[in-house]
């Protein structure tokens, strides 16, 4: 009976593809929205966040699992981090200190002083750009980015970004840097692999 039930859920695994492309006839036609952005005086132009903002009638639904920001060395890591609403942030403590999580807002949280091996949790459930500090230690700050489409991607240090399976249509692009002015880029979408978009500058 053992054998029979493992070989009932092996059909099962090697279906899934099919189902997958069944379920998803428009994934053929997504393209990769690829692209680079440079921070005027910046150090690098790492940390930028590129998205898709809000697609008239559509709503996406966020994952299930909660997305990690941790807090090592004194750090947060990611220094930035992009989500979708209704996502949940955790926020473990790597350190063998205690930390503290606020964002003065709006709106404003606060999550309070815990201890290592410990992980408080928050929900983002509208859209914008939360500041993250820590009461204890001062020097410590990040960002997460709420989103409206799961479209979004964060710069490598040389300002390089891609968005994936974008279906066709025509897009609102958007740029945020902590330390520079945002910028919005109109896209048009069509069914090819990729889209490669002019340089986006981001002034101070």
């Amino acid at each position: 009976m053992r054998r029979q039930k493992q070989s009932f859920v092996a059909r099962l695994l090697a279906l899934a593809p099919l189902c997958l492309y069944v379920l998803s006839p428009t994934a053929s036609t997504a393209s990769n929205i690829e692209g680079q952005v440079v921070v005027s005086n910046a150090r690098d132009n790492g940390n930028a966040i590129v998205y898709i903002d809000k697609i008239a009638g559509k709503r996406f639904t966020p994952p299930s699992a909660p997305i990690p920001l941790d807090q090592v060395n004194l750090t947060f890591t990611p220094h930035v981090l992009p989500v979708i609403v209704g996502a949940t942030v955790a926020f473990p403590n790597s350190d063998e200190i205690r930390h503290n999580v606020f964002s003065p807002g709006p709106p404003r949280f606060d999550l309070g002083t815990y201890p290592q091996k410990t992980t408080k949790y928050y929900l983002f459930d509208k859209p914008g750009v939360w500041t993250l500090l820590c009461n204890v230690h001062a020097e410590m700050s990040a960002y997460v980015v709420v989103v409206e489409t799961p479209y979004f991607a964060r710069t490598e240090k040389d300002g390089r970004f891609v968005l994936k399976d974008v279906p066709p249509g025509k897009y609102t692009l958007k740029v945020w840097h902590e330390k520079a002015k945002p910028a919005t880029v109109v896209v048009d979408v069509a069914e090819s692999p990729t889209l490669n978009v002019p340089v986006i500058e981001l002034k101070r």
